[in-house]
């Protein structure tokens, strides 16, 4: 039996032109390798399984290939791999230094290849810092790691450093079908996007999960196949659950959805997936970003089509709503709830109450007409109090019940007026019509019209003040007592007052002062105009040194009281 060689060791790229996705980097170093500006000195970071290691092993070979060396010859005696992982102490990199010294036998480069780099520790750091800064004319250095930030500014800045960058899914795919040829095996499109999809930008992680999957399928790798081994969730659901919440067919998509956990996938896993869903959806809508769309020539076909039936204003919204629920998601005592409440908004934003049907609803309407008697027995005589309550002027209609030989009486809702919160806006306005009705005045043609006088009507308009005063309308009493009325011609009365807030509170109470005026003087042809003035306002004395001069126009023998006595305001 053969052994078995693993994708990721069998298919390791042996020269630059073979390292997938990472075309600048190959070559920086291919050229400088051909002009001979190469330095001593270099730092390889990056991603895992992005192909770090393996340039460093490959330009460690060609750095000592010349013309008179065969392509086969890879020159192991001068390339030397040290794992900082595992040897990471001073002695390990002192015995490094002392290797470094002698020059090689053949070739003319020893290439030093440090793997983990920032594994090493500071006393490591600082003795490995004078042999990287004057390294011998024979020895580079290539130090390859993960995580940059760890290793130590003053080895950094004695460093060429070459930034690797995760792997693009069409780059994964390609070299994968590349290889599924050479194995000779058939598979999908969609199958092998979605193996570099779940690589996340990892060349090796994307080779292992190819062999996983060849393993389960066979010589036949088919989309099912692969979604079914890496348990990830088809993106038909997500079609079909688009076209439910599209449809505004809620309890469809909570099957859907309770289908989706049955399959053991989490809900947070759901609603991601969704909110990438409308987000293709999203960009596959304009010419100009199609390109944006990481999925399979079938995939984007179907994406394509859907994005026909939704909306922009749609998408938009789904996305905030999708991404309200993920945030949440971790926060949240009942999470269940919490993605189903947000399918349900989500299939409620192209929802028209008037033109949904019933039999769309969670709860038929029919629900509510399908009572037993004995239930509407009890839930008649609450609704007529209710209605009773809501207005006198309520109609109740005698429906015949087709279901039972006995008639019920069922009350008639379209003409009866909803009760409006004192709070709410809406009732202040309905308050303001109802008084604006209830102050149309009558025609007093033919009422008595006596004659008064400035006298009378100064009695009457005291005696009104008075009224206010016992009812605990101070404010508006203190407006109409601020100034006196005056009689003009045709009893026409005119009252001036100094701002528009006093007009405001006696224009108020204008229907009961003129009822009350037009009974007290038996008159009902009098007419009251109010009127803003603000030289008003000089009558009325409101500081200390106002309230003097007012009392010193009436007796002018304070002045002699005040400086007499010597007193202050």
């Amino acid at each position: 039996m053969e052994q078995f060689i693993v994708s990721a060791r069998k298919y390791r790229p042996q020269v630059f032109a073979d390292v997938v996705g990472q075309q600048a980097i190959t070559n920086t170093l291919e050229n400088a390798i051909s002009n001979n500006h190469l330095a001593q000195a270099l730092l390889f970071t990056g991603p895992r399984g992005v192909g770090k290691t393996s340039c460093a092993r490959i330009l460690a070979k060609r750095i000592n290939q010349e013309a008179s060396f065969a392509d086969e010859e890879d020159f192991a005696f001068n390339i030397f791999e040290l794992d900082a992982a595992s040897n990471n102490s001073v002695d390990d990199i002192r015995s490094l230094t002392d290797q470094v010294r002698i020059p090689p036998q053949t070739g003319k480069f020893k290439v030093y290849i440090i793997d983990e780099v920032h594994m090493l520790s500071q006393a490591a750091f600082n003795a490995f810092l004078k042999t990287l800064e004057e390294p011998p004319a024979h020895a580079i250095f290539i130090l390859a790691t993960t995580e940059k930030h760890k290793i130590i500014p003053t080895i950094l800045s004695r460093c060429q450093i070459f930034d690797f960058k995760r792997i693009g899914v069409l780059d994964a795919k390609n070299y994968l079908k590349t290889i599924a040829e050479k194995e000779g095996i058939t598979a999908d499109d969609d199958a092998l996007h979605i193996i570099a999809q779940k690589a996340d930008g990892a060349m090796r992680d994307a080779l292992s999960i190819f062999d996983r999957v060849v393993s389960f399928s066979g010589d036949n790798l088919t989309r099912e196949a692969v979604t079914q081994n890496l348990n990830v969730l088809d993106y038909d659901v997500y079609f079909s659950i688009t076209d439910l919440v599209l449809d505004n067919k809620i309890p469809e998509a909570l099957i859907a959805f309770n289908e989706v956990l049955t399959k053991g996938f989490e809900g947070h896993h759901f609603i991601n997936g969704l909110a990438s869903h409308f987000r293709d959806l999203l960009v596959a809508k304009d010419k100009a970003t199609v390109d944006l769309l990481e999925v399979g020539d079938t995939a984007k076909k179907k994406y394509l089509e859907q994005s026909t039936k939704a909306s922009v204003q749609f998408l938009i919204t789904a996305i905030e709503k999708a991404n309200d629920c993920d945030l949440n998601y971790r926060t949240s005592k009942n999470q269940r709830l919490l993605v189903e409440l947000t399918l349900m908004q989500i299939a409620s934003i192209t929802f028209d109450g008037e033109k949904k049907k019933s039999a769309n609803y969670i709860i038929p309407a029919t629900f509510f007409t399908s009572l037993s008697p004995a239930a509407k027995a009890i839930a008649k005589p609450t609704l007529k109090k209710q209605v009773a309550n809501t207005t006198t002027n309520t109609s109740v209609e005698e429906v015949a019940n087709t279901n039972s030989a006995t008639t019920t009486r069922k009350p008639s809702l379209k003409n009866v007026r909803r009760r409006t919160s004192s709070l709410s806006l809406k009732s202040i306005h309905l308050k303001k019509e109802e008084k604006t009705d209830n102050q149309v005045e009558e025609n007093f043609d033919n009422h008595p019209k006596e004659i008064f006088t400035q006298g009378e009507l100064e009695d009457a308009w005291n005696a009104y003040h008075a009224i206010l005063i016992k009812k605990g309308k101070k404010s508006i009493a203190a407006s109409m007592i601020s100034n006196l009325p005056k009689l003009g011609d045709n009893f026409e009365i005119t009252l001036d007052l100094p701002n528009s807030l006093m007009s405001g509170q006696v224009e108020k109470e204008r229907p009961k002062l003129m009822k009350h005026l037009r009974e007290s003087l038996n008159n009902f042809g009098i007419s009251l105009s109010i009127i803003v003035n603000e030289k008003v306002t000089k009558k009325f004395a409101y500081t200390p040194q106002e309230k003097y001069s007012k009392l010193l126009e009436k007796n002018p023998a304070l002045a002699l009281l005040k400086e007499a006595f010597k007193l202050d305001l």
